[in-house]
């Protein structure tokens, strides 16, 4: 009898925790867009990256300078401080990554010139470095990583959308040429989609466009998926169990709040609740199956228009 009371009585103390647990978490709305606290640094396409519970929010452009600032959101606390600002200044950039280092790739620091440069950023220990230069100078690009490699696609230098595309193997500091692009565009939505690098949308040579592509990287070689319904380039993106993300942007008439998903499964593009506050030039930051989208502007161009501070969550 006894033994059968202490069983009954672990049995309802189990229960009443699980109870009071499912009480204290918060409830979750799919589908749905809510706020974080804003940005201390209003500023538009700097490097963003997620490492723990942390989103790093460098460089950047505020409006009409450009700056290397640091600032790292928490997500569990919803709070900002700060870190080492980045030793080279710049906005329009891709980041990556690797092993709980942020890599941040090429970029302006005018608004014109396209670099070459590539500074890594250890959070434990609040300090950068130099590592090697992309073969490519540009700027207006994108990075994916699959399996510690980090792929830089497309890009802008010298007037023209590029459809370059290189990887930077951090463990050797080494770069290496990969097959081009179909179309040569800058500022694409790029995601990991299993064993395949999809590259959605962004800026060609005759404008916006929703040229959407997929990368074997076994095979290296790019193939056309099913357009992007809504042109438009400089995306808040992420991928979520399985499938590409597409938030914000900017189309020919501007800045855009769709918000549409791909999937490699159904080979097609799903609407999905549209962002409160419509912007381009956003930077990106995944957790699971949340997407955080920090910043973004009205114009996307260097000493015009407005930058905001905005951090817009997307729960799936």
């Amino acid at each position: 009898m006894k033994t059968t009371m202490r069983f009954m009585l672990v049995m309802l103390l189990s229960v009443g925790v699980a109870s009071f647990a499912q009480e204290l978490a918060p409830a979750v709305t799919h589908n749905s867009w809510t706020s974080g606290t804003p940005m201390p640094t209003a500023r538009w396409s700097g490097a963003t990256g997620a490492i723990g519970k942390l989103i790093y929010v460098i460089g950047g452009c505020t409006g009409d300078s450009v700056t290397g600032v640091n600032e790292i959101y928490n997500t569990k606390t919803k709070t900002w401080t700060t870190g080492a600002p980045m030793p080279t200044p710049r906005f329009a950039v891709a980041s990556a990554v690797v092993n709980n280092i942020l890599y941040v790739f090429g970029g302006s620091d005018n608004g014109s010139d396209a670099l070459n440069v590539v500074e890594a950023y250890n959070a434990a220990t609040d300090s950068w470095s130099t590592v090697a230069s992309m073969p490519t100078a540009r700027n207006s690009l994108s990075a994916v990583v699959d399996k510690g490699i980090i792929y830089v696609v497309g890009g802008y230098s010298n007037g023209s959308r590029l459809s370059t595309v290189e990887s930077y193997n951090p463990s050797t500091n080494a770069w290496t040429e990969e097959a081009s692009l179909l179309v040569g565009k800058s500022e694409p939505a790029v995601g990991l989609l299993g064993t395949n690098i999809v590259t959605a949308g962004g800026l060609s040579n005759s404008g916006p466009t929703g040229d959407n592509e997929n990368y074997a990287v076994k095979k290296n070689k790019w193939s056309t998926l099913t357009a992007d319904p809504t042109a438009r380039q400089a995306q808040c993106s992420g991928v979520i169990s399985g499938a590409l993300y597409v938030a914000r942007g900017s189309g020919s008439s501007g800045p855009l709040s769709i918000n549409e998903a791909y999937s490699p499964k159904t080979k097609s593009w799903t609407t999905l609740a549209a962002m409160p506050q419509p912007s381009a030039g956003a930077g990106s930051a995944k957790l699971g199956t949340v997407l955080y989208c920090l910043g973004g502007s009205d114009t996307g161009v260097l000493g015009s228009g407005t930058a905001y501070d905005y951090v817009q969550i997307y729960q799936k």
